[in-house]
């Protein structure tokens, strides 16, 4: 009894370490489908997959297909649950209730079916399904709980194996067919028979699960009883270690993989993975993303993709995908900073403090007592484990930690200093820090003086520290050589802020990354010269942060940007560095922002730090495979009219009232974290290449007539498809611009151009004689314009000459003017001196000379040119006047004043005033009256 208890005890601690193991392991990516995404039940019983890649789903409502970008549920024809599918040359054969047959894909794209029992004519039991279908040779097995069809593809044929026991399962095992009578054994196909092949009670009374081949005979395993080994010699148990965890669960389901190990999928615990020596290597269950625990059928596709069928829903486990990730479910951990492995043990650095555990266990994760405070470094240093933490330094040492002294502000990173191997070079919140090794303890040495700047990113280099800060720049300093003081610090130009920038050495050469790329340093020119090699790390459309990561052990420099992790690596025959590239999915969990971090682990695998705890990233499993591309189904539609699918391998000719187009596409890849997008163009309209887009469909709308040649092609991960698929079709031209309404649209022009001709024919003759008559009137009035020109010539001209004689008047007034002042003064001048008898002669000529009227007649005679009706007009209107009154009236016509009249009468200005008195009352003129104004307005 105590043995019994000993054993039973032992036996539950197994089991509560394999559910510890479980809860804490890295876990394969799992893509969930449930029964909104495809649009069926939620119940599903077989999967299989056809040389196009696609895969087949038999679901309690019908066939559904999934091409990697969307599904397709076909209907059970008779309206029943649809059992099993199965994929055989390039038919896709299905059983359901009374009913098996086969769905062929047309050249629409879309499958039809085909039921072969209805073709030969079979009656089947009451309530007969299908739950298996097989192939071997050139025939096919259909299995029912009595019966197994056993049809000859060759001639059509087949025939029956009955059963009067239940046949629980069909097995196919090295090209031969086994299956289960119940309570009865094992039973193999020969020639059309069943031959038993064992009655041993253990395959007789318990449910088999599935046959594999070993080199010793069959490996049987059964629902509850886990693996046994039938051979000649009997049977016997298989002896693995997960028979305890086995004896646990009930196996429902199950296939041996390409690589020897095995998925069993339970009735109610999930999936168990075993190597093919029969250790357990994981659990996947509803705790660890299954979306239903009780599993109908296992599969393996091309790519090694774990394809599951379950109560509720379908589940696809990439468990050959390059990344596998812990998930902090409890949020435990918190976001990873940091990470490294230190004496076979992974350490992890995170907001919430520094966690541990023995590395590649699935144990959980311990916190590390004393550091309970973000974690921003993890370094070795002469096998000593730093961690530079949110309030200083600790030595790490197994499951404890000592913290440095003296160091009150958060350590951001540690770095060694060269030439000084007991020396470490600190940057911490507020500058720069020394610590020294003292016989084996690590002590503060000194906080280096004059530079208290947050120093997050700072590198030794060229015998200066190069600190680089978001915010301010990137400085040079140089230290003493006791590092205790910094004697000079320059800002490196044409360096400003930089959000989430980076500085880092790799190999000989000093870097900073940013959003406007790589840029080297130039200790000649003292400045950063941008990499144009190295800057394609970053993507600028893809730009998130411009962390650089060295990895110092595989001489690795990381890059993350939003699509993908981007690395510099030696390269394999030469010095040329190779950068490469692998895609980061949108589903990928991230971290942190500008606090990205990536470890080497060992081998190929690194580990990345995210907000939800880690991913692992294993290089060597890196997909090198190329995809295709595949055009689906294309789709016609008109206004008020149900869509039309086409023939997809024949150009199309679509009416113009057919000008909204549909194209669906996709490429078969099931990986999670491997994102699938499209490019396409529309030859005839749109000749550029789209942008990229996950959308695995587009619509044209209204399209013109022409003819067009669709392209399109994929990028699944960051790999272009090799091919690419297109197809030509064109659109007709609208009724009124078809060849006939084009003739007639000719015959109508030339019948329209002779009425037109006609018609203006007309019109011009009339016009012609318009013209005529307004050309007749034109020149009519031409001859009298020239007329009057000819008039204004002649008035123009005598104008000119009554201006000319004006002006010889004023020439000649001005001359008798001056004539009789000159001789009145000189008058004057002689009647001054003494008289003489020769003087009084002189002067009486002066007088003659002043009184001359030929002066006058003259004067008379110009102004008459000039003005030759004035005189008349005045003689006519004042009859009483004189000719001395006519001859004042003719200089005040000419506008002179009375001082410039006088000499023109040889009389006083005095005098004149009175002559032009008397003039004033021989006129009758008012007092107010101006006596010149009147004679000028005469």
């Amino acid at each position: 009894m105590a043995k019994m208890k000993l054993i039973d005890y032992n036996h539950f601690l197994l089991c509560v370490f394999f559910v510890l193991k479980l809860t804490a392991q890295e876990q394969p990516p799992i893509e969930v489908f449930s029964a909104t995404d495809y649009e069926a039940e939620t119940q599903n019983w077989s999967v299989a997959q056809s040389k196009d890649r696609n895969i087949y789903v038999a679901n309690n409502k019908g066939l559904l297909e999934y091409n990697g970008a969307y599904w397709k549920l076909y209907e059970s024809p008779n309206e029943t649950i649809m059992r099993s599918v199965s994929v055989i040359d390039n038919l896709i054969y299905s059983g359901s209730n009374n009913d098996f047959g086969y769905w062929q894909k047309n050249d629409f794209g879309i499958l039809f079916y085909s039921s072969l029992s209805e073709a030969l004519e079979i009656e089947f039991v009451e309530e007969e399904s299908f739950w298996n279908i097989l192939s071997v040779e050139d025939y096919i097995l259909f299995q029912s709980l009595r019966r197994i069809y056993i049809y000859n593809k060759l001639d059509g044929t087949y025939s029956t194996i009955e059963s009067q026991s239940i046949i629980y399962k069909m097995f196919e095992v090295d090209e031969s067919i086994y299956f289960q009578k119940t309570n009865e054994g094992i039973y193999k196909i020969e020639n059309g028979d069943a031959k038993l092949v064992s009655d041993n009670p253990i395959v007789a009374y318990n449910r088999l699960v599935n046959i594999y081949k070993t080199n010793d005979g069959l490996l049987v395993e059964t629902e509850n009883e886990g693996f046994y080994v039938l051979s000649n010699n009997g049977i016997s148990k298989w002896n693995i270690t997960a028979n305890n965890v086995l004896s646990e669960v009930s196996v429902f389901r199950s296939i041996q993989l390409r690589d020897g190990s095995f998925v069993l999928g339970t009735r109610s615990d999930g999936i168990l993975h075993l190597t093919d020596d029969g250790k357990l290597d994981y659990k996947i269950d509803v705790i660890h993303g299954l979306s239903n625990n009780t599993v109908h059928a296992v599969f393996e596709d091309e790519d090694s993709n774990i394809w599951l069928a379950l109560e509720n829903g379908i589940n696809c486990i990439n468990i050959k995908s390059p990344f596998t990730t812990y998930k902090d479910e409890d949020g435990k951990l918190g976001t990873v900073h940091t990470s490294t492995v230190f004496n076979d043990v992974l350490y992890l650095g995170t907001n919430q403090g520094l966690f541990y555990k023995p590395l590649n266990s699935d144990g959980e994760f311990a916190l590390l007592s004393g550091i309970q405070e973000s974690v921003w470094n993890l370094v070795v240093f002469d096998d000593v484990l730093f961690c530079g933490h949110d309030t200083g330094t600790s030595i790490v040492s197994g499951r404890e930690a000592k913290k440095i002294k003296g160091i009150d502000h958060g350590t951001w990173d540690i770095k060694a200093i060269p030439g000084n191997p007991n020396w470490l070079l600190q940057g911490n919140y507020n500058g720069l820090y020394v610590i020294e090794n003292q016989n084996g303890n690590w002590v503060l040495r000194n906080r280096i003086e004059g530079f208290d700047l947050s120093s997050r990113f700072y590198e030794l280099y060229n015998n200066h520290i190069f600190i680089s800060h978001e915010y301010k720049g990137v400085f040079k300093l140089e230290v003493d050589k006791d590092f205790k003081k910094a004697l000079k610090i320059e800002k490196i130009p044409a360096v400003d802020k930089e959000l989430h920038s980076s500085i880092v050495k790799y190999k000989d050469k000093l870097l900073f990354g940013c959003k406007k790329g790589v840029f080297t340093y130039q200790d000649e020119y003292n400045k950063f010269v941008k990499d144009s090699v190295l800057s394609t790390l970053f993507k600028s459309n893809e730009y998130t942060s411009g962390k650089l990561i060295n990895t110092p052990l595989t001489n690795t420099l990381w890059a993350f940007s939003k699509y993908s992790l981007n690395y510099l690596s030696p390269g394999k025959l030469s010095d040329v560095p190779k950068i490469n590239s692998i895609s980061l999915s949108q589903s990928l969990p991230r971290g942190l922002t500008g606090y990205e971090n990536i470890t080497h682990i060992d081998k190929e695998r690194y580990l990345i730090g995210t907000s939800t705890g880690y991913t692992m990233v294993d290089l060597e499993r890196l997909p090198k495979k190329n995809y295709n591309v595949v055009l689906n189904t294309i789709v016609k539609s008109k206004f008020n009219a149900p869509p039309d699918t086409v023939n997809k391998l024949e150009k199309g000719f679509f009416e113009n009232s057919e000008s909204d187009v549909l194209f669906n596409f996709s490429v078969a890849e099931f990986d999670k974290y491997i994102d699938t997008e499209y490019q396409y163009k529309l030859e005839g309209m749109y000749p550029e290449w789209s942008d990229w887009s996950t959308d695995a469909h587009t619509l044209f709308k209204n399209l013109s007539f022409g003819d067009y040649v669709f392209k399109l092609r994929a990028r699944v991960g960051n790999r272009v498809t090799e091919n690419t698929a297109s197809y030509e079709f064109s659109i007709d031209r609208p009724w009124f611009l078809t060849n006939v309404m084009i003739g007639i649209y000719v015959i109508l022009v030339l019948l329209f151009s002779l009425f037109m001709h006609n018609v203006y024919t007309r019109y011009y003759r009339k016009q012609r004689e318009v013209l005529l008559k307004e050309s007749q009137r034109e020149l009519e009035l031409k001859e009298l314009e020239n007329k009057q020109q000819l008039m204004r010539f002649n008035n123009d001209k005598l104008r000119q000459d009554i201006e000319s004689k004006n002006r010889e008047l004023g020439i000649s007034t001005m001359s008798l003017i001056k004539k009789n002042e000159f001789l009145n003064s000189i008058k004057k001048e002689l009647l001054s001196t003494e008289d003489s008898k020769s003087i009084k002669q002189v002067v009486k000529i002066i007088d003659r000379n002043l009184n001359n009227n030929d002066d006058w007649h003259v004067f008379e005679e110009a102004f008459n040119n000039a003005d030759k009706d004035f005189l008349k007009k005045i003689k006519s209107l004042h009859p009483e006047l004189t000719s001395n009154d006519l001859r004042l009236c003719t200089y005040l016509r000419l506008n002179l004043s009375s001082k410039e009249i006088a000499p023109l009468l040889n009389i006083s200005s005095r005098s004149v005033e009175v002559k032009r008195y008397r003039l004033r009352k021989k006129m009758n003129l008012k007092h107010e009256s101006s006596l010149t104004d009147y004679i000028l307005e005469i």
